[in-house]
């Protein structure tokens, strides 16, 4: 009778032991893919970034903006990128309200896009006082383009909430973050490499934010279908939009 207990216990104990060897395989090839997931989209942006910096200050830079702005004409100044850059959100939150499947809550979408757009904010202006660098126009404080580093954070958020539901709405919102770049060369804003490494930053940033998903577990909304909280955004203000259905 001991006997059969014994062996009844060592098939307990053998059959815990894989289970949870199992357990630790499937969670170390989950970490393995996301760190592999990681490497692959940062490319891109690291790539971008590397870009930038080899054409800081540099001749061939200086070229491109004196013929750009020849092309174009000295006077040409068109500020639809100080609106283009909140299409991506304006995109986001539409989508919401329509019913798109997205990958996230909107109060984890809005915790995201808040969390990414902070941490880029601080890099870029960090950057701008530290680097000092002059803008073609004449101005201060160049180096990186926070109109596009802002723009592509926005975007790149969007992507990550709809990649896996509709990939025309998650990579419309580069079109409009691209649109942002563009015209702040055009319009004598900013150098070809302040808007390269104001991408690249914008993007990384969302890829780490969306990798380490910092207060994961926070959501007092999860529940609640009643209420919606928005962000809004101008040129210099900031605000929350609150609407609660009876």
């Amino acid at each position: 009778m001991i006997q059969k207990y014994c062996y009844l216990l060592f098939f307990l104990c053998a059959s815990f032991v894989q289970s949870s060897a199992q357990v630790k395989d499937t969670i170390s090839t989950v970490q393995k893919n996301k760190k592999t997931v990681l490497f692959r989209k940062s490319i891109i942006p690291v790539s971008l970034i590397g870009v930038g910096l080899l054409l800081n200050n540099s001749d061939l830079e200086k070229r491109w903006q004196t013929e750009i702005r020849n092309k174009v004409g000295n006077e040409y100044d068109f500020p639809i990128d100080d609106y283009v850059q909140y299409i991506p959100i304006i995109e986001m939150y539409a989508a919401d309200a329509f019913g798109v499947q997205a990958k996230n809550h909107w109060f984890d979408q809005t915790k995201y896009l808040f969390m990414a757009n902070a941490v880029t904010s601080i890099i870029t202006h960090t950057l701008k006082r530290t680097t000092q660098k002059n803008r073609p126009n004449g101005a201060e404080y160049s180096f990186p383009s926070g109109h596009t580093s802002f723009a592509f954070t926005n975007a790149s958020v969007l992507y990550k909430e709809f990649e896996g539901s509709s990939s025309l709405l998650a990579y419309s919102g580069y079109a409009f973050a691209t649109t942002t770049g563009v015209f702040r060369v055009l319009n004598n804003k900013h150098w070809v490499s302040d808007v390269l490494v104001g991408a690249g930053l914008g993007m990384l940033v969302t890829e780490l934010i969306y990798y380490f998903e910092p207060f994961k577990d926070y959501n007092p909304f999860m529940n609640t279908q009643n209420i919606t909280l928005l962000p809004q955004f101008s040129e210099n203000e900031y605000g929350v939009y609150f609407s609660y259905s009876f």
